[in-house]
């Protein structure tokens, strides 16, 4: 019975010593097992080419499968009444393009240089959620800047901005300065007026909008004229010089209405696959600018002998 005793003693001892090296190994097994998640391989690039290409991680949702479809930043640069919004729904009917609008339109956003990129950073991050917002296989992401909006005022930090964080610059602009300013004219005073049942509209989906809209013709005051005209064409230039050492393209909004193929270069810029870019914006002031102002002999006399002088005669037939 001593005997027996011992031997039953000695094997639970035994038993319990392994059961406790099982549970100590197991433990050790799981504890140290990780989930390593794989880095996304860039695509076949140029080595220069690599800062311009991103995997945002968004806060607000997952890009589930599209975590690794890379993504190019960009924003467009721009005047007011130079194309840009109808430039921007080209840009938004591709599958791959998210522009947000003129988001710094708001003047709280534009403050200060901190709100200007905590603004930026979330919208790069694929957090800033608007109407033109694709899926979570969005391959370009960006935003349409006014000139007169902070950029120029913060330009230096812009700069640094977008060289640091890989975003590219699409600069578009109106040739005829003189067609943007009666332009702006006309949309200030339907401001006022909202000729649209009482609605204002800077853009329109119907030629039945657009007729009453182009009904009304401005008197351009003479004495402003020319020194508008400069004071436009000098910051258009200063903007190109003070972002020279970014990534960029320079477009001009007559030369995407007489030759659409300029839309298969924006799109090769942001290297997205090529696509019949479409707009539901009709256009408002067409014809002969001279039909477009109530004063326009005045303008001619004005104008004639001067840099300017180019801009009374058309530029293009819409």
């Amino acid at each position: 019975m001593i005997v027996l005793t011992i031997a039953m003693v000695c094997g639970l001892y035994i038993c319990s010593f392994c059961i406790k090296q099982i549970s100590t190994r197991t433990n050790v097994g799981f504890s140290n097992f990780q989930v390593i998640k794989k880095p996304c391989e860039a695509p076949n690039i140029e080595p220069w080419e690599k800062v311009y290409v991103h995997y945002p991680k968004p806060k607000t949702y997952s890009r589930d499968e599209c975590e690794c479809n890379p993504v190019r930043y960009f924003a467009i640069l721009s005047t007011q009444r130079s194309g840009s919004g109808w430039f921007e729904t080209l840009l938004n009917s591709h599958t791959n393009i998210s522009s947000n609008g003129e988001i710094f339109s708001v003047k709280v956003r534009r403050s200060n240089i901190s709100t200007i990129v905590e603004t930026l950073d979330k919208i790069y991050n694929l957090d800033w959620l608007t109407s033109a917002s694709k899926n979570e296989c969005t391959a370009a992401v960006g935003l349409k800047w006014m000139l007169n909006q902070g950029l120029m005022q913060h330009h230096e930090e812009i700069v640094e901005y977008f060289n640091s964080k890989g975003v590219s610059a699409i600069f578009l602009f109106r040739r005829n300065l003189l067609r943007r300013m009666i332009s702006i004219l006309a949309n200030s005073y339907d401001q006022n007026a909202k000729l649209l049942n009482g609605t204002h509209k800077s853009h329109v989906h119907s030629s039945h909008e657009a007729e009453i809209l182009a009904r009304y013709k401005p008197t351009v005051n003479l004495t402003l004229l020319i020194p508008n005209l400069r004071q436009v064409e000098e910051m258009v230039a200063k903007a190109l010089e003070s972002f020279k050492s970014t990534r960029h393209i320079i477009l001009y909004y007559e030369d995407i209405i007489k030759n659409r193929s300029k839309l298969i270069e924006v799109q090769d810029f942001l290297k997205v696959p090529q696509m019949d870019l479409k707009s539901r914006q009709v256009k408002i002031h067409k014809g002969s600018l001279s039909q477009r102002v109530e004063n326009w002999d005045d303008i001619e006399k004005a104008l004639k002998g001067t840099p300017y002088e180019s801009f009374l005669h058309e530029d293009y037939k819409i």
